[in-house]
């Protein structure tokens, strides 16, 4: 339901997700997620689901079309840069998006409880996680404190990328985040079934901290990613951007 402009002429916002109207499969999901992304990239946010009625219609339940792993990286907030609104988005935020049990059990709560469609591991280039992990690794020096588990959960993704050849701090980070989708999926046999029963997809994209836009990095189902935005997206929006 579309709101009156807002002064200077730019959209208001709009509400567009409740039970009946969000996403349910992941295709189109992802096609939200995607719309949304290239509306911030283009300076052109239509900020749904973000007015007072909304705020009230989703008081008293939630259906988020999608799960977001990302890093706690403060440029990294999931809502402005897929431009969605209250309710939408499910996120799990830790330090380099590692996965450790209470975001694997947040994950299928998402899932199973909420039926939320779609999960995604949201990286970004520079991550200052995947940055401490290499150097520990070059000093040989253990981080203070619990920063020791976040580098030990990258640890695995330096050592795929170095047996792969790569050095490059943003490839390393592309391997570190398909890595995560391996980690949910082989962590969590709940969410590997919703992905086999075709109810769930994962899919890892990076993000470009100056540009602001993501692009796809691994899927599972194979390929998913590659999709195009199908016709019909249930964002009003979608279609001026797609």
């Amino acid at each position: 339901m579309s709101q009156p402009g807002t002064p200077g002429g730019q959209p208001g916002p709009q509400r567009t997700t409740d039970r009946a109207s969000a996403p349910s499969e992941p295709t189109r999901a992802y096609a939200e997620l995607t719309a949304g992304n290239q509306r911030f990239v283009s300076g052109a946010p239509r900020h749904p689901n973000q007015d007072a009625g909304h705020r009230a219609a989703v008081a008293d339940g939630q259906h988020p079309f999608a799960v977001i792993v990302g890093c706690s990286d403060s440029r990294l907030a999931a809502e402005i840069i897929f431009d969605r609104g209250l309710g939408d988005l499910f996120v799990v935020r830790t330090a380099g998006h590692t996965a450790g049990p209470e975001v694997l059990g947040s994950v299928e709560y998402a899932v199973t409880v909420l039926g939320t469609p779609l999960v995604v591991v949201l990286g970004h280039d520079s991550c200052g996680a995947v940055q401490a992990a290499r150097e520990v690794v070059a000093t040989g020096t253990p981080p203070r404190g619990h920063l020791r588990a976040v580098v030990d959960a990258v640890l695995p993704s330096l050592r795929r990328a170095e047996a792969e050849g790569v050095d490059d701090i943003d490839d390393i980070v592309d391997i570190h985040i398909a890595q995560t989708v391996e980690t949910l999926l082989g962590q969590s046999p709940v969410l590997a079934d919703e992905v086999a029963q075709g109810r769930c997809a994962v899919v890892g994209v990076s993000y470009r901290l100056a540009a602001g836009a993501v692009r796809p990095v691994a899927a599972v189902p194979a390929g998913f990613a590659t999709l195009d935005v199908p016709a019909g997206s249930t964002d009003p929006a979608a279609s001026a951007v797609a």
